[in-house]
C-alpha cells in the first residue's frame, strides 16, 4: 500500500498500479506529512495545513488535535478593545481570526475564545482605532472584506479596474492600511496604490502601475525561458509585479512609500499625484531581485523610513534592513549583528522611545536599543519563521505572528525603554511597573483532559521587573568553580578541611525580595525575587501576607493573604545577607485598580480594611484556640505516659487526667462540633469555625462582606470569647497542678518543662 500526499491523500492497494482517493471527511485537506504504526494497519496519523489529524479506522473517521498550537500566521493586527485588547491575523489555507489577548478565565486563553472572521487563505487584517467593531481581512489575492464584529456581516471591499483598464495583480498577501489622519481612510494595492475616504466603499487609484509590470511567463525559471506546454499552474500561486507593503507618515499625510515584489520602492509626497521609483539595488549591497517585505515611515521625524527586503527566492537567505533620513533618497544599512541567514521580515518602531525598534526573522524576534546599530535577540519565543509584529501602544505589548506556532505576545515591554548606561552601570534598578489590575477569575467548564487546549493569560497581579547588575555567589560555588578549573587543568583538587566545608554548610543563604508597602508605609509582602544578573521579572499576586496563627509543630496554615484593596503600593528591592537587610533600589511606584465597575457599589475602601483586619484578626485567634487545643491533647497524652511511669500511684492525678480529657473534648467539640458525626459525614450544629468560615466568604469579592457576613463573624467572636477563658484556664491551672503533682511523685521529666539540674557525682 502506497500513500501520496497532496492537495488530497491519494492511496493504492497494488503498489502502485492504481490509486483511489482516501476519504477525509471532516478533515482539512493540504496533507503534507504522515506516519504509520506498525502494530495497527487501520492507524493513520496525517499533519495538513490546519494541523494534525488521526485515524483509528482507516480513514473512516478523523480526530483533530485540537491541542497543539500549529497555526501558520502571515500577519498580525491588534485593536483597542477594552479591558483586554483583541489580536487578529491571517492563516495559510485556515481563513482569518480574531481573539483576546488576555481573558478573566481561570483555564487562560482557549480556542473557544476565538472566532473565524474571513475564510480561504487568511491576510493581512486592519482594524479602525476607536472602533475595534469595525474590521478588515482578506483572502489570498487581494480578496478584501470589512467585517461588523456585531454582525458578523462580511462586506467585499476590494477596488476594481475601471472601463477598459486591464485586470488588478494582488499580491498573494496584499497590504492593507488604515490612515494615521483618518480611521475610515483606508489604502490598499494591486499594481498600483488606492484610496478610500468611506471605509472601502468607494475607491480612487491615486498611482499608475509602480511595478515592473513585465510578461511573467516569459521571465527565467529553472534556468532558462520555459516552453508554453510546460505544466504551468500559476493560478494557484501569488501574483506577480504586485505591491507588496505600503506605508504613510504619522506626521504627514501626503507622505506614502508603496514596495513591490520586483524590487522597486516607490514614494510620493503630495498624496500620490507624483511617485519617485527607487531599485532596490541603489540600496547598498542589494541585489535588484529583493523582494520589498515591509516598509515603516518613521513615527518622529517625517524624512525617515525603514525597509525590509527579502531574496530567499533566489537563493539568498541574508537579511537587508535599512533606514533612509531623506524621503528615500539615500539609505543606510541597519542589518548591524543580525546573524546571517536570518532573512529580515518585519520592522515595528516604540511609540515612545524612537531609538527603540524590533525585527522579525526568520529565527526569532530582535530588538535594537540605539536605531539599529545593534541587535538583541529576545528571549522566550521558539526559534522559528516571525512573519510579523505589531505593537498595543496602550498595553506596551509587542504582539509577534509566527508562521506555524500561533501568536506570541511580550506583554508590557516597556522596561526596555528604561535600560541606559545608568541603569547599567547601578547595582540595581526597579523598572516603572505597568498599573495592576483587579479582577474576579472565572472557572469556564471545569477540568476537560489534556485534550483541551489552553494558552496562559499574562500573571495576575503587578508584574515587577529589575535589573541586577551582579549576582552573589556562596562558598560552596565558589570552590566547585576553582574545582571544576583544576579538574579541566588535569590538576589534584585540594581537600579544604572540615572547618571550611562546615562553614560552608551553615552559611546563611543570600536572599533578594521585593517589599511591598502601601502608601502608608505598612509592609503588606515580601515577594521572594531571583538571584540572577541582567533583567528579571516577578510578580505580586496583590495578595498581603497571611496573618494565620503559627505552630511551633508545623502547623502554619493558609500562607496566602487576602487581596489588597486598590490604591497606590510601592515595591523595593532588597537583599538579606548575613543577617542584615540592605535595600538596593528606591521605591517604585505601583497603583492597583479595579478592572472593570461593578454592577452594585462596593464597600467603601475604609470600612473593607477595616472588617478584613478585623476578620484576620479574629481568623488568627480562632487558629491560635486550635494550635491551643491540639497541643494540650498531646500533653493530656504525654501527662499519662508520664504517670504511668511514676515512682508512685496517684489516683487523684489520674482522676484530674480523666476530667482534663473530658474538658478537652467538649471544647473540641464546641469549636470542631462532634467528631463522631464528622467521622460519618453527619451535619453538626453551627460551630465557631463555621460561622469564621461565612463571614471568609465576604473578604472574596471586592463588594465587601454581607450583614450575614458581618453577624457570623460577631457571632465567631462572640463564642470565641468563651472559649479563650476555658482553654486558658487549663492552660494555666488544670495543666501546671497535674505536672506539679507528677513532678512530686517522681514521674520522668515532660517535654515543656526546665531541664533538669546534675549533680556531678564525686569518684571514691
Amino acid at each position: 500500500r502506497l500513500y501520496l500526499m497532496d492537495v488530497r491523500i491519494q492511496v493504492s492497494d497494488d503498489g502502485g498500479a492504481n490509486f483511489r482517493r482516501l476519504k477525509e471527511s471532516d478533515k482539512h485537506s493540504d496533507n503534507h506529512a504522515i506516519a504509520f504504526r506498525a502494530d495497527d494497519p487501520d492507524y493513520l496519523l496525517v499533519g495538513t495545513d490546519a494541523g494534525i489529524y488521526e485515524s483509528f479506522d482507516l480513514a473512516e473517521n478523523w480526530r483533530f488535535l485540537a491541542n497543539l498550537p500549529l497555526t501558520q500566521y502571515y500577519k498580525v493586527a491588534v485593536d483597542d478593545s477594552e479591558p483586554f485588547y483583541k489580536i487578529y491575523g491571517g492563516t495559510q489555507d485556515n481563513g482569518s481570526h480574531g481573539g483576546p489577548s488576555q481573558t478573566d478565565a481561570q483555564q487562560g486563553i482557549v480556542n473557544a475564545h476565538w472566532w473565524k472572521t474571513l475564510g480561504a487563505d487568511g491576510h493581512q487584517s486592519a482594524i479602525e482605532p476607536g472602533n475595534p467593531n469595525i474590521t478588515y481581512a482578506e483572502t489570498q489575492q487581494g480578496g478584501l472584506y470589512r467585517i461588523d464584529q456585531i454582525t458578523g456581516e462580511q462586506v467585499n471591499i476590494q477596488p476594481q479596474a475601471g472601463p477598459g483598464e486591464s485586470y488588478e495583480r494582488f499580491n498573494w498577501d496584499a497590504p492593507i492600511l488604515v490612515s494615521h489622519h483618518d480611521p475610515t481612510r483606508l489604502y490598499f494595492a494591486s499594481q498600483r496604490v488606492w484610496r478610500s475616504d468611506n471605509r472601502g466603499d468607494e475607491w480612487t487609484a491615486i498611482s499608475k502601475d509602480l511595478t515592473l509590470n513585465q510578461e511573467r511567463i516569459a521571465l527565467p525559471i529553472m534556468g532558462g525561458l520555459q516552453s508554453w506546454d510546460n505544466p504551468w499552474d500559476v493560478g494557484a500561486m501569488s501574483n506577480y509585479n504586485t505591491i507588496t507593503s505600503l506605508a504613510e507618515s504619522p506626521l504627514n499625510e501626503n507622505v506614502l512609500y508603496a514596495g513591490t515584489d520586483d524590487g522597486i520602492i516607490q514614494a510620493t509626497s503630495n498624496g500620490g499625484e507624483t511617485w519617485t521609483e527607487i531599485k532596490v539595488n541603489r540600496l547598498p549591497g542589494v541585489p535588484a531581485t529583493a523582494f520589498v517585505n515591509d516598509i515603516k515611515a518613521d513615527l518622529y521625524n517625517e524624512s525617515t523610513v525603514y525597509v525590509a527586503l527579502d531574496n530567499h527566492k533566489y537563493g539568498d537567505f541574508n537579511p537587508y534592513l535599512y533606514r533612509s533620513t531623506d524621503y528615500g533618497k539615500s539609505w543606510k544599512s541597519i542589518n548591524s549583528n543580525i546573524p546571517d541567514r536570518h532573512l529580515i521580515w518585519r520592522l515595528v518602531q516604540d511609540h515612545v522611545d524612537p531609538q527603540l525598534l524590533f525585527a522579525a526573522t526568520e529565527f526569532g524576534i530582535y530588538f535594537s536599543k540605539n536605531g539599529g546599530d545593534h541587535w538583541n535577540k529576545i528571549g522566550g519565543a521558539p526559534t522559528i519563521s516571525f512573519r510579523d509584529l505589531a505593537i498595543q501602544t496602550r498595553e506596551n505589548d509587542l504582539v509577534g505572528a509566527s508562521f506555524g506556532r500561533g501568536f506570541f505576545v511580550l506583554d508590557d515591554y516597556s522596561p526596555l525603554r528604561s535600560i541606559n548606561s545608568e541603569v547599567l552601570a547601578a547595582d540595581a534598578t526597579i523598572m516603572p511597573i505597568k498599573t495592576a489590575k483587579k479582577f474576579n477569575k472565572k472557572d469556564l467548564a471545569g477540568s476537560q483532559g489534556a485534550g483541551y487546549y489552553a494558552a496562559e493569560n499574562p500573571p495576575y497581579g503587578a508584574t515587577i521587573t529589575y535589573f541586577l547588575k551582579d549576582t552573589t555567589t556562596s562558598a560552596a560555588k565558589e570552590r566547585k568553580t576553582k574545582e571544576k578549573e583544576l579538574a579541566k587543568a588535569g590538576q589534584d583538587i585540594p581537600f579544604p578541611g572540615w572547618d571550611a566545608l562546615t562553614a560552608e554548610k551553615y552559611e546563611p543563604k543570600t536572599a533578594f525580595f521585593i517589599v511591598i508597602k502601601d502608601e502608608d508605609g505598612n509592609l503588606i509582602r515580601k515577594v521572594e525575587a531571583k538571584n540572577s544578573q541582567g533583567l528579571n521579572r516577578i510578580t505580586w499576586d496583590l495578595r498581603q501576607s497571611s496573618k494565620n496563627a503559627v505552630g511551633v509543630g508545623g502547623s502554619q496554615g493558609n500562607q496566602r493573604g487576602p487581596e489588597v484593596p486598590p490604591g497606590n503600593y510601592s515595591a523595593t528591592l532588597a537583599k538579606e545577607e548575613n543577617g542584615t537587610i540592605t535595600e538596593l533600589t528606591k521605591p517604585e511606584s505601583i497603583q492597583v485598580e479595579y478592572l472593570r465597575d461593578a454592577a452594585l457599589p462596593r464597600m467603601p475602601k475604609e470600612d473593607l480594611v477595616a472588617f478584613r483586619t478585623a476578620l484576620n484578626k479574629t481568623s488568627q485567634a480562632i487558629a491560635a484556640a486550635g494550635i491551643r487545643l491540639n497541643n494540650l491533647k498531646d500533653r493530656s497524652k504525654a501527662l499519662s505516659t508520664a504517670l504511668e511511669r511514676a515512682d508512685k500511684d496517684a489516683p487523684t492525678i489520674k482522676a484530674k487526667l480523666n476530667q482534663l480529657d473530658r474538658d478537652l473534648l467538649a471544647l473540641d467539640m464546641k469549636m470542631n462540633g462532634n467528631p463522631l458525626k464528622r467521622e460519618i459525614g453527619e451535619r453538626n450544629d453551627p460551630t465557631m469555625r463555621n460561622r469564621l468560615m461565612n463571614a471568609i466568604q465576604g473578604s472574596f469579592n471586592s463588594y465587601g462582606p454581607t450583614q450575614t457576613n458581618l453577624n457570623s463573624l460577631e457571632i465567631a467572636q462572640n463564642e470565641f470569647e468563651e472559649i479563650r477563658v476555658e482553654l486558658e484556664d487549663i492552660y494555666q491551672n488544670s495543666v501546671p497542678a497535674i505536672e506539679k503533682g507528677l513532678v512530686e511523685i517522681g514521674a520522668p521529666w515532660i517535654e515543656g518543662q526546665p531541664l533538669p539540674e546534675l549533680r556531678i557525682m564525686n569518684r571514691p
